[in-house]
């Protein structure tokens, strides 16, 4: 079927937060600082508050602002990072504004500044943040939770939070290793790249209402924001989500306080758009990590043993990947010993926030290669250590409850018999295989239907439409109640207004949402029955719904049509409108697995990598579209690849990004995306609807580990930090190349 927003967006009719046109609109632009670490001495405005358009120059100061912390909307007295906004500017539009932002002058006074975990731990480093703000909201949005064997620790100056997670005897689990690897993988800031950057528009009502429009993923994370911010009840905001030009996490709440300030303070009407290189200074990226691990197993491949030490540098926030992390390193095979120490790092680097499957990319990358090196070392085919080891239902997760149905045995069986794992190989190719997962969030939700006077199915939702699921819950509801697709409309309103549902994150919204769909059409569908019953003098349960009409069974003769049901369902007297509620609240998340396997050729002369084929094998519960979820792979293995060979945001010494364009970011391009193909392998879940599972997440998990092991398999050498470049693969081949000589004089 089409997607619902695919003519919109095509034919440029969507509405997004840029084209609105808004009576009295004011324009900001943000002046950011450009100091990682200090105080703020001075701000000197003379010279913008002369130039044409401008309307007002504020600072935290005007806006009431006291505090110094790295949440603030704006910096009031200290700033945290370079990219803090420090001052706006108020114009009449969008260029008077930018004019005049270049001619505001600011003064600091520099203060020592830790730019890396090293630094922000060693003895005497200056704390980063002025006290501990925990970070479990955000973290509970993406599934991390703590349980007895996964804990969060008292935080220690710059290590905001301390992770373990242990189980059995780490000792005796070496001891009883045949083989083990132990090795240390990095991976870099990344930044999302979404082709929308940041925009938000504000407005003071007159009745005291305070509109926010926002192309958000969670509007139930801007009101009680918005609310604090302006020292309002949450019943005074409401938040208009926009449709979201990509997101995959970048886009929860960050500027909406701010611009709700300054709507207050100019009393007009406001609108804040970010530059793309403003939205790399400014937007909050993934965090970078370091995780050391060693992975032990018997000589037939049973795994003993599992150790790690895991290390997130958050920038100016608190963090909370670590926890999603450990879990993940401990519950994907069976090891019956396993202890893994976390630590969240404050530094003064721009704050992170979630990045499709935080966490999930960083522990695999690490495992995955871990789990070939080993299946190398004790000469054992890797698909088969993998699947001897293997979690299956029933085993304890990470947290100690037992996995419920899942897929991964089936999705490392079908990879093992998949064209890209099975072809001949060409000349010098190398083929890597790599399992990811994601546990899933999942929240409570509502859904609200009724049935329109033409017969149409109106669906109205809480949800925010970032991957086309507006078009898989209409593909559900128009089979739930035996509509044609096209009868069944899809309706989002404000937060005022919206039913219940989680944000658009971890993976919750197909789980979460689609079985209060379920629910409320099933029942607007019994209304339906029960009023073409009486007109039709027959028993609901003799009817059938065919083509927009009801039947009696075995009596095709016999029929009314839904218009009529719904006509006489709305008279006076009637059995009244059809019209229904789905509410659920599902416990227990529907696990995703997927096994991607990645052929890639190595020029050793330059040391570039090209990959020649992917295939991507993903248990998806039940498909509601199926070409929805091969979209949403084919998406997440592009930015699986981008962040295995290109991808990178580099900081110099004193914190000033040196990737902030498109110029000097390294995001994949046509000609570097191999052929894809796809497999969907379907696992039903116990919760989902129709068996459902989520899917926004899995796709970019593998990719690191699985071109990782790839380069390994054609050239033997073990490459631990990505990106993955040219001069990455030279450098390792050049230390193969002194390795092999050393030997070599060594035996001489």
């Amino acid at each position: 079927m089409r997607r619902t927003d695919g003519a919109p967006k095509v034919s440029g009719a969507l509405i997004f937060t840029e084209d609105m046109d808004v009576a009295g609109l004011v324009h900001v632009k943000l002046v950011l600082s450009y100091v990682a670490c200090g105080n703020l001495v001075a701000v000197h405005t003379e010279a913008a508050a002369q130039a044409p358009g401008v309307l007002a120059i504020v600072t935290g100061a005007d806006l009431g602002l006291t505090e110094d912390h790295p949440d603030q909307p704006m910096a009031a007295g200290r700033v945290f990072y370079a990219g803090q906004p420090v001052a706006a500017v108020l114009a009449t539009s969008a260029a008077a504004a930018s004019d005049a932002a270049a001619l505001v002058q600011v003064e600091y006074e520099a203060l020592p500044a830790a730019l890396g975990v090293d630094e922000a731990v060693a003895d005497g480093a200056a704390r980063v943040l002025p006290e501990q703000t925990g970070e479990a909201g955000e973290a509970s949005i993406h599934g991390a939770a703590s349980s007895e064997e996964t804990q969060a620790l008292e935080p220690v100056g710059n290590i905001t939070a301390w992770i373990a997670a242990r189980r059995g005897d780490v000792e005796a689990g070496r001891a009883a290793a045949a083989a083990t690897v132990r090795r240390t993988y990095s991976m870099p800031r990344v930044h999302h790249a979404y082709l929308e950057p940041h925009v938000v528009g504000a407005r003071l009502d007159r009745d005291g209402m305070v509109t926010i429009w926002s192309p958000t993923q969670g509007p139930s994370e801007i009101v009680p924001a918005v609310a604090k911010a302006l020292g309002i009840p949450g019943r005074q905001v409401r938040v208009v989500p926009m449709p979201v030009g990509g997101g995959f996490g970048g886009k929860w709440m960050q500027l909406e306080p701010l611009v709700a300030l300054l709507a207050r303070h100019a009393g007009r009407p406001v609108r804040l758009q970010l530059t793309r290189n403003e939205e790399f200074l400014l937007g909050r990226p993934a965090p970078s990590s370091e995780i050391t691990l060693e992975l032990g197993a018997t000589r037939q491949g049973d795994l003993t043993v599992l150790r790690a030490d895991v290390d997130y540098d958050n920038g100016a926030t608190s963090g909370w990947h670590g926890g999603i992390t450990a879990e993940l390193l401990v519950s994907s095979y069976r090891v019956p010993n396993f202890e893994v120490a976390g630590r969240e790092v404050a530094t003064n680097l721009a704050p992170v926030t979630a990045y499709r499957a935080p966490g999930a990319p960083q522990a695999y990358f690490a495992l995955e290669s871990a789990v070939d090196e080993l299946a190398r070392e004790l000469g054992i085919d890797p698909m088969d250590l993998r699947l001897r080891s293997a979690a299956r239902p029933g085993d304890a997760r990470g947290d100690g409850s037992p996995w419920p149905r899942i897929g991964l045995i089936e999705c490392l069986q079908a990879a093992r018999r998949h064209p890209v794992y099975t072809d001949p190989r060409a000349p010098g190719e190398g083929i890597g295989v790599a399992v990811g997962s994601w546990i899933g969030a999942y929240g409570p939700a509502a859904a609200a239907c009724r049935m329109e006077s033409d017969g149409t199915l109106l669906v109205h939702l809480g949800s925010i439409d970032i991957s086309g699921s507006d078009t898989g819950f209409a593909a559900l509801a128009a089979e739930v109640f035996g509509l044609p697709v096209d009868r069944v409309r899809i309706q989002h309103t404000d937060s005022t207004t919206s039913p219940e549902a989680p944000g658009a994150g971890g993976s919750a919204t197909t789980y979460s949402v689609a079985p209060a769909v379920e629910k409320a059409v099933l029942e607007a569908r019994r209304q339906v029955l029960d009023a073409a019953g009486t007109l039709l003098e027959a028993a609901a349960d003799d009817l059938e719904l065919v083509d927009g009409e009801v039947r009696v069974k075995g009596v095709p003769t016999r029929t009314v049509a839904l218009p009529e049901v719904v006509e006489f369902a709305q008279r006076a007297g009637g059995p009244g409108p059809i019209s229904a509620v789905g509410r659920v609240s599902v416990a227990d998340p529907g696990p995703m697995f997927c096994v991607h396997v990645a052929r890639v050729q190595v020029d050793e002369e330059t040391g570039q990598v090209t990959v020649t084929r992917y295939a991507a094998i993903h248990d998806i519960g039940r498909a509601l579209d199926r070409e929805l979820v091969q979209d949403q792979i084919y998406g997440g293995v592009v930015q699986g690849l981008g962040r295995a060979l290109s991808e990178e945001l580099v900081y110099d010494n004193s914190g000033q990004l040196r990737t902030a364009s498109f110029a000097d970011y390294g995001l994949p391009t046509a000609d570097t995306v191999p052929p894809i193909e796809l497999e969907l392998v379907e696992v039903p879940s116990e919760h989902g609807a129709l068996g459902s599972r989520g899917i926004g997440e899995p796709p970019i998990v593998p990719g690191l580990a699985a071109v990782a092991n790839a380069i390994h398999d054609a050239t033997g050498v073990r490459l631990t930090a990505a990106p993955f470049t040219p001069e990455a693969v030279l450098d390792a081949l050049a230390q193969r190349v002194m390795s092999a000589a050393q030997t070599g004089s060594d035996r001489g």
